[in-house]
């Protein structure tokens, strides 16, 4: 039997599967004895006084003594055995196991736990500065309005008494039709044409803002070149049924205003003046609005276009640009109805061959 043991041992350690056999020994680091314990004598069999294996009946002493060392030799082929199973594993054998593994392929960890908290960081991490952006992107436009709401512009007045008329016309037919819209008519002293607005928090920005409007006028008459701006105003037009304005016919006349607009705009941007709106220029004279009463705002939503329909198409005349006046918006108005002026430019107009002549005078 012990023979027997002794052949089919290493057929059966050829047999089991390399890789297998590292990864069960690597679990679990139990002595490998089983064929010292398979070699041992059965019980009775004959033991010596120190415990000693000692031969069976019968045997001879040679057979036994040539039976202990083969025994003693298995004994130390055990211990080395013993030895390299209780050694770590190599990283190579690891690697052809876990190559073998259905999901090889796949970082369950990595893919599954960190890629993912990963990615949720990475949102609210987002979604919180997200938030953040937006709170202080708010509370700073509410600052920008509260601070820099505009409180100045610069007009180009309408002298033209035939479109003072024209406008005051219109006016009495819309009243006419619905006497609350009253409180919405502009004053015909006022009337004008804005050409930018800005922002002057105090009497050294109005002092920086007259210096920009007197430096402009080079600029202006550069552009203008010696001719004049005719501007046109013909039919009615509105924004949002809210705001009721005369329409400046487009011609080259118009495209040279606009961009005086935007040289001036610029003159006055660079020595610092918070100047201009984002929206495009647009000229335009208006003669009523619901803003102007808060009253009527309450209780007209919109202005009906029939109430003016007469008008849509009317040539109310035209105005040649000669001035141009630094306003406020809040400051008393003078007597004849036009705003406050800190400043203006006025322009020599060309009357006649051989002489110039103040369009004013």
């Amino acid at each position: 039997m012990q023979g027997l043991l002794r052949r089919l041992l290493p057929a059966l350690y050829a047999a089991w599967p390399a890789a297998a056999a590292r990864a069960l020994l690597a679990r679990r680091a139990v002595p490998a004895l089983p064929r010292l314990m398979a070699l041992r004598p059965a019980a009775g069999a004959g033991e010596g006084e120190g415990g000693g294996l000692l031969s069976g009946a019968g045997e001879t002493p040679e057979h036994g003594g040539l039976e202990n060392v083969q025994k003693k030799k298995i004994f130390e082929e055990n211990k080395k055995e013993t030895k390299q199973m209780e050694e770590p594993c190599p990283a190579d054998s690891v690697d052809s196991l876990m190559a073998e593994m259905p999901f090889v392929d796949t970082d369950i960890e990595d893919k599954f736990i960190t890629h993912t908290t990963s990615k949720i960081n990475i949102k609210k991490k987002r979604k919180r500065t997200t938030g953040k952006e937006i709170e202080d992107d708010t509370e700073r436009k509410k600052k920008k309005k509260k601070q820099y709401q505009p409180n100045y512009f610069i007009s180009l007045p309408i002298t033209n008494p035939e479109i003072n008329r024209s406008i005051q016309a219109v006016q009495d037919a819309v009243i006419q039709k619905d006497q609350r819209f009253s409180k919405a008519m502009i004053h015909t002293g006022s009337l004008h044409v804005t050409m930018f607005v800005m922002h002057l928090s105090n009497e050294e920005e109005i002092s920086i803002a007259v210096g920009a409007l007197s430096d402009s006028k080079d600029f202006v008459e550069d552009l203008l070149k010696g001719k004049t701006v005719d501007l046109s105003f013909q039919g009615i037009h509105h924004f949002k049924n809210e705001v009721g304005f005369v329409k400046l016919a487009e011609n080259d006349h118009t495209a040279i205003l606009k961009e005086i607009a935007e040289t001036m705009k610029k003159i006055f941007q660079e020595k610092g003046i918070l100047a201009g709106e984002e929206r495009d220029f647009k000229p335009h004279l208006t003669f009523m609005k619901l803003s102007k009463s808060t009253p009527l705002r309450k209780q007209v939503k919109k202005i009906d276009p029939s109430l003016y329909e007469d008008f849509k198409s009317h040539y109310f005349g035209n105005e040649i640009l000669h001035r141009l006046d630094l306003c406020s918006m809040l400051k008393k108005k003078q007597p004849n109805g036009y705003y406050y002026c800190e400043s203006s430019i006025v322009f020599v107009l060309f009357a006649g061959e051989g002489f110039f002549e103040d369009y004013e005078n």
